[in-house]
């Protein structure tokens, strides 16, 4: 299975910039790539930030772009987010009982788990009880089958000292969730903190984040008020079989500098 990854859009209304950029176009670009390289993608995910301010022109422009495109497409909700307009806008995005914007997706390498970390007001994320409801349901029906996680806000410690106050503020319950599942966990993939990462968390679970694909940070660990920095546009591929969780990052509008020879080995 073949699932495409696009994280933190940031959209604004259209002729609008922000931090330099025009988040529209970046977006633009990335899906044409994606449109052009990976029409045999089975899933495109978007996890969270999809506009920067929640304003319903952006969620319009969102739509516009995303219609070119004919796999299906799964929206996830960040704390820039604004439950409201998005509801408007996408009013055919899979939600639980709870109007919460989270689903999942049975495949035969598991279950996809969407969930819902957006708390109006917040920067962090939470994902109090009347969320927890649908994970239980979701966890329980998975069986024996492994879970990957699709989330925006990390339930793991990411080592950021930016993000060290506005990660997900209740994710105990959630990972303690996870660890009870007698399926397992093949992989939690997040967005969020702008920069790619990957890391095995306390509870032994892979993950990994996408990088932005708008503005980014110039990544420094230490640093609690990093520099924004633009880039080419960005995304992932996902590929979920039987060899396992492979994720494979992809940018847009690199200089082809030469090719290299195939090499048959040994």
């Amino acid at each position: 299975m073949k699932i495409i990854q696009i994280t933190d859009t940031h959209l604004v209304p259209p002729g609008e910039r922000l931090h330099g950029l025009d988040p529209a176009d970046q977006l633009r670009r990335a899906v044409a790539d994606i449109a052009a390289r990976h029409a045999d993608a089975d899933l495109l995910v978007i996890t969270g930030d999809l506009c920067n301010d929640g304003d319903p022109e952006a969620y319009a422009l969102l739509r516009e772009i995303l219609g070119s495109l004919a796999m299906p497409v799964r929206l996830m909700l960040g704390n820039h987010d604004r439950r409201p307009a998005f509801q408007a806008a996408f009013p055919q995005a899979p939600r639980d009982a709870a109007g919460y914007v989270q689903s999942f997706l049975d495949t035969p390498f598991g279950r996809l788990l969407f969930l819902d970390t957006h708390e109006a007001g917040l920067i962090g994320g939470r994902y109090g009880a009347d969320r927890l409801k649908f994970l239980d349901m979701a966890l329980a029906g998975a069986g024996e089958d492994p879970v990957t996680l699709f989330i925006h806000h990390p339930p793991v410690p990411d080592g950021l000292a930016h993000f060290r106050h506005i990660g997900l503020h209740d994710a105990g319950p959630l990972m303690a969730r996870l660890c009870a599942h007698v399926g397992g966990v093949r992989h939690i993939v997040f967005g969020h903190i702008h920069v790619p990462l990957a890391g095995t968390s306390p509870e032994g679970f892979a993950y990994s984040s996408g990088q932005a694909c708008a503005h980014r940070f110039i990544t420094d660990i230490d640093e609690p008020a990093p520099w924004w920095t633009g880039g080419n546009p960005c995304y992932r591929i996902l590929l979920l079989d039987e060899l396992g969780f492979r994720a494979y990052a992809a940018e847009v509008g690199q200089p082809r500098l030469g090719r290299a020879p195939v090499c048959v080995g040994p």
